[in-house]
C-alpha cells in the first residue's frame, strides 16, 4: 500500500465518458482516487452516493474525484446514470490500477479467500504525490472523513 508522501502512480483508464483518462491529465489539482469493489452493490452505491451529494464541497476546494473499479465501461454507464454520478468512473478490468496503489489483494468472505478490490482512498496532491492513503475504509461517514482530510 502506498502512503503519504510516495509518488503517485501514472495511469490511463477508460472512462465512463469515453475518454481515456490519465493521472497526468490532473496535475496541478487535487485528485481523490477512490477504488470500489463492484457497481451497483450497496455499500458501492452509498459510497459513490456520498461522494456525489458532497461534490459541491470538493469543487469549492478545486478537488477532482474519480472512481475505480474493474467493471466494465458499460457497468459504469448504467452505474452513473441510475444514480446521477458527476464524476468519471474509471474502469481498471485487469486491475492494474489497484496492484499499482496496493488497493488489489487477499479478501476473505464466508470462509472463502479471494483477490479483489479493497475498498481504498487516495488523496493525490497538485504535484501527484500522496497526501493521504486510507485503506480498508468504511462507507459511513467516508466522504466526511475524507473532506477533513483536505
Amino acid at each position: 500500500m502506498l502512503k503519504a508522501g510516495d509518488k503517485a502512480p501514472d495511469f490511463k483508464a477508460a472512462a465512463d465518458t469515453g475518454e481515456t483518462v490519465s493521472l497526468k491529465d490532473f496535475r496541478g489539482k487535487k485528485v481523490i482516487l477512490y477504488f470500489y469493489p463492484k457497481d451497483n452493490t450497496p455499500g458501492c452505491t452509498q459510497e459513490a452516493c456520498d461522494f456525489r451529494d458532497a461534490i459541491s464541497r470538493f469543487k469549492k476546494k478545486d478537488v477532482a474525484v474519480l472512481g475505480v473499479s474493474p467493471d466494465s465501461i458499460e457497468s459504469h454507464k448504467k452505474f452513473k446514470a441510475k444514480f446521477d454520478l458527476p464524476f468519471p468512473l474509471l474502469a481498471d478490468a485487469g486491475h492494474k490500477i489497484a496492484e499499482a496503489y496496493g488497493a488489489w489483494g487477499e479478501k476473505s468472505m464466508y470462509g472463502k479467500k479471494f483477490m479483489g478490490i479493497i475498498r481504498s482512498t487516495f488523496l493525490i496532491d497538485e504535484n501527484g504525490k500522496i497526501a493521504e492513503a486510507l485503506e480498508k475504509v468504511k462507507v459511513d461517514g467516508h466522504v466526511d472523513q475524507v473532506l477533513g482530510k483536505l
